[in-house]
């Protein structure tokens, strides 16, 4: 179990999240206090996958990678007590989203996340990500903690 205000590197968050590249959007978290608030960020160099359509000549991080990194972050909250370790976190709502400003390569996304309320395996986290502490993205995000039945990483499932 993590220490509340320990810091995580990346591979300690692996310990915690089922994510991983191209998909893990979180490199380092500073602070941490379970069920309660987390910070943390994301380094975007010009090699991640999506600037590369998103807009080639003109790279930008799309909207809804802020709110997944952001939602990936508030899963750490809930997902480091025992009780829901086993379980992964699924978003299933997004409110009052807002973009602010263009994240693009090079950029430091700086993101804080903080729990307001849970219930059984609901709960709902207020996301907030900065780049050079101007915010670029807000939301207010719901998720479920669910099982899921584990596979080994073996492509022929996808041909089932």
């Amino acid at each position: 179990m993590v220490e509340h205000n320990q810091r995580m590197d990346i591979r300690e968050i692996m310990e915690i999240l089922p994510h991983r590249y191209p998909m893990l959007l979180i490199d380092r978290i500073t602070e941490f206090h379970a069920m309660k608030r987390a910070v943390g960020y994301k380094n975007l160099t010009v090699n991640e996958p999506f600037f590369q359509g998103h807009f080639p000549g003109n790279p930008v991080l799309p909207g809804v990678y802020m709110i997944e990194a952001m939602a990936q972050l508030g899963g750490t909250l809930v997902m480091e007590p025992d009780e829901f370790h086993q379980l992964t976190p699924l978003l299933t709502g997004i409110e009052s989203a807002r973009f602010r400003r263009q994240v693009i390569p090079g950029d430091r996304l700086d993101m804080e996340v903080t729990l307001q309320r849970m219930r059984t395996r609901m709960g709902w986290v207020v996301g907030r990500a900065h780049v050079d502490g101007k915010l670029v993205c807000s939301a207010e995000l719901m998720f479920s903690l669910v099982t899921v039945n584990d596979f080994e990483l073996d492509p022929s499932v996808l041909h089932e």
